[in-house]
């Protein structure tokens, strides 16, 4: 789990909450108008009210692309103080209308206008897709769950963002399995939609600070990190990882809690908690020696050793490889035959084959959520994070 985001006004409405895991801030990149002749007033007011219009969601990057030609017009070059180190959020947009440097007030107009527009004709295109390319079950924002041929599907539904896991999104998988465990299916698949499985946590998460501070954030963030995995440990069918592409962290270490896991052969596995600073979750402490060895284990959750899909069906982790261009057909061909096997006789196996581990797995997994709230509060986590911050921002 890690952090940042963006809050406050911005470009007249917009407020930056997403940007994604693996751990990043936009390079940015602004575009410098070669229009002689800037944008009237006018024209420009009419924007910034397009803005709150618009019906997509333009992305962090776009959005402080906005705020910083937004100031520039208004106020002319930064001139506030730099926000400290750790202030993510205000830095973030700082440093977006700093790198505006001198450029003038008419040209920073005219960009704006011109950046809304472009805007404008993306979310216009986007609106006439048909609804029904885009069903979810009412009650989830962030996921698209289906039920089909005696299979329940959850899938992560954020392919723009790599499909991070947002807070909002952790609650949305433990409200869908609590579903799925209850209802007609007989198995229950989890999967991605777009090019990733889950590129893991995403850094909006730690940058909603609660009265209580940052104590009481990690604190929060364990207890949540501890009652997902938890869900994992005690679904009680079949669970089947259909991994779609890469995967990074929490979505990496939960696998060990499935029973089947599927991969195209594209798909990589990676584990990068040393390089931030923590250590592992999701039981991968226990799991990942069980299937793979303590050696190979050490290699993924202590070095951060990134699979091919081919590695990881040779040390355990993965079930079985497909190529890519068939993965889709011969994944699902079989998944619906295994779900006309007898419901009740898989259910109980399950129960025979997982129930003898599963005190000792929520007792690894509380341990591990507690270890990583110390570690979310530690000098060396927070100097790990900042300086991933630092080399991506100058790339």
């Amino acid at each position: 789990m890690a952090l940042v985001g963006v809050s406050g006004r911005l470009a007249g409405c917009y407020c930056l909450r997403a940007v994604r895991s693996p751990l990043q801030v936009p390079a940015l990149q602004l575009h410098i108008s070669k229009t002689a002749m800037g944008a009237c007033q006018k024209d420009f007011e009419s924007a910034v009210n397009q803005v709150k219009l618009l019906k997509k969601d333009p992305g962090n990057e776009v959005k402080l692309k906005l705020y910083a030609l937004y100031k520039q017009a208004t106020e002319g070059p930064c001139n506030t103080p730099k926000p400290g180190l750790f202030d993510l959020i205000n830095k973030a947009k700082w440093d977006a209308w700093n790198a505006l440097g001198n450029l003038p007030k008419e040209t920073a107009r005219q960009n704006y206008v011109d950046l809304v527009s472009g805007l404008r004709s993306s979310s216009d295109s986007s609106s006439q897709v048909k609804p029904e390319a885009d069903k979810k079950r009412a009650g989830y924002d962030t996921l698209v769950i289906t039920s089909e041929d005696c299979i329940t599907k959850i899938m992560l539904n954020r392919p723009a963002k790599k499909n991070a896991l947002t807070t909002q999104m952790y609650r949305e998988i433990m409200l869908a399995l609590e579903a799925a465990s209850k209802d007609d299916s007989t198995i229950t698949v989890f999967t991605g939609n777009g090019d990733y499985f889950s590129s893991g946590n995403d850094l909006t998460n730690f940058t909603d600070i609660p009265p209580g501070g940052i104590e009481e954030k990690a604190k929060n963030s364990a207890i949540l990190l501890r009652d997902f995995v938890d869900c994992f440990i005690d679904f009680p069918k079949p669970l089947v990882a259909v991994v779609n592409g890469p995967a990074v962290g929490i979505s990496v270490t939960i696998l060990g809690l499935f029973d089947l896991v599927y991969a195209s052969d594209r798909a990589t596995f990676h584990t990068p908690f040393s390089h931030l600073g923590q250590t592992p979750e999701g039981c991968s402490s226990y799991t990942f020696p069980k299937i793979m060895g303590p050696a190979k284990a050490v290699e993924m959750l202590i070095f951060g050793k990134k699979l091919t899909a081919g590695e990881a069906y040779a040390q355990g982790l993965v079930t079985e490889v497909f190529p890519d261009s068939t993965f889709q057909k011969e994944v699902w061909t079989r998944l619906k035959a295994y779900s006309k096997l007898p419901q009740n006789a898989m259910h109980i196996s399950k129960q025979i084959i997982r129930n003898h581990e599963k005190e000792k797995l929520h007792a690894i997994n509380a341990e591990e959520s507690r270890i990583l709230q110390e570690r979310w509060l530690s000098d060396e986590c927070m100097n790990a994070v900042m300086d991933f911050f630092s080399r991506k921002a100058k790339l």
